[in-house]
């Protein structure tokens, strides 16, 4: 037995969902309110924009039981309400769609000065080509000992100063694209701690800021200690030349060809002036000893 539905127009697009998002675009797909429809079916989408309060209208065709539509123009960050139905204003399917927001500024460090701190990041418009700098960003700050978050304020440099900081308290700041029409289409936070500690100095921030200041002490330490290594090297190696070569010439000048040897006196016959007198060495048996 076969059983074949009849056609209903007034029926609804079925299974709407979103395949994929991005920050300007989405992917929706639908099934036809009934299968293997036999002419090409007319659609009619409708984009609401929550935020801008918005409407737009795509129709699209298709006699495919799956259809797939992108839907582009669309804002980072931003909240769509997505109708489907048919073009003869039949029942409709709807859902809601959060495209991705824009990325966080990369390279968020925080620099140390007497009385304030200076926030620095790069450019978002490096990596987002759909963002201008025109936009700017906007700065927040969370005290966790008073667990309290403030907005401070918006700027369109890639800089910001922050004041009346207070001691040994610690603070976690936030830079993103500034948010649009009430707060909302906002981009990614960079988030970044700053750790006071009572010190008035910054432990915690970025790495590079960190290994940018050790290494100014760091290297010339190392020189120094370097430099005082070789001159001590060489000043050791000099009194080792000069004490070699007077045991040399000392030994040299104690040397006795004869006995092939080198004779040190003991230091007993020291000042003797029979020193240079010529060493006996035996008689011949034909002198006479005279004895007096």
């Amino acid at each position: 037995v076969v059983v074949k539905m009849i056609p209903d127009n007034r029926l609804p697009p079925r299974h709407l969902h979103a395949v994929r998002t991005g920050k300007t675009f989405a992917v929706i797909k639908w099934e036809s309110p009934y299968d293997s429809p036999d002419q090409d079916m007319l659609y009619a989408v409708a984009v609401k924009d929550l935020v801008r309060k918005t409407d737009k209208i795509y129709k699209v065709k298709s006699r495919n039981s799956t259809v797939e539509y992108t839907i582009k123009k669309l804002e980072p960050g931003g909240k769509y309400h997505v109708i489907v139905q048919l073009g003869n204003m039949s029942k409709e399917s709807s859902m809601k769609i959060n495209t991705v927001p824009l990325s966080a500024p990369d390279a968020l460090k925080i620099i140390t000065e007497n009385d304030h701190i200076l926030l620095f990041w790069k450019s978002l418009a490096l990596k987002e080509s759909n963002f201008n700098e025109s936009r700017g960003y906007e700065i927040h700050m969370f005290d966790s000992l008073m667990n309290i978050t403030a907005y401070l304020g918006n700027t369109t440099e890639n800089f910001f100063k922050v004041s009346n900081l207070k001691m040994g308290h610690n603070y976690s700041f936030s830079v993103q694209a500034r948010c649009l029409y009430g707060g909302q289409m906002c981009g990614e936070p960079a988030t970044l701690l700053y750790d006071e500690l009572g010190t008035g100095k910054d432990p915690s921030a970025t790495k590079s800021g960190q290994a940018t200041d050790v290494a100014a002490i760091v290297v010339p330490v190392l020189f120094l200690l370097l430099v005082t290594l070789g001159i001590g090297f060489v000043v050791l190696y000099m009194r080792h030349r000069r004490l070699q070569s007077s045991f040399t010439a000392f030994a040299n000048s104690h040397y006795s060809s004869r006995l092939g040897s080198a004779i040190f006196s003991s230091g007993d016959d020291l000042g003797d002036e029979d020193d240079e007198a010529p060493m006996i060495t035996g008689f011949s048996d034909d002198v006479p000893m005279v004895i007096a």
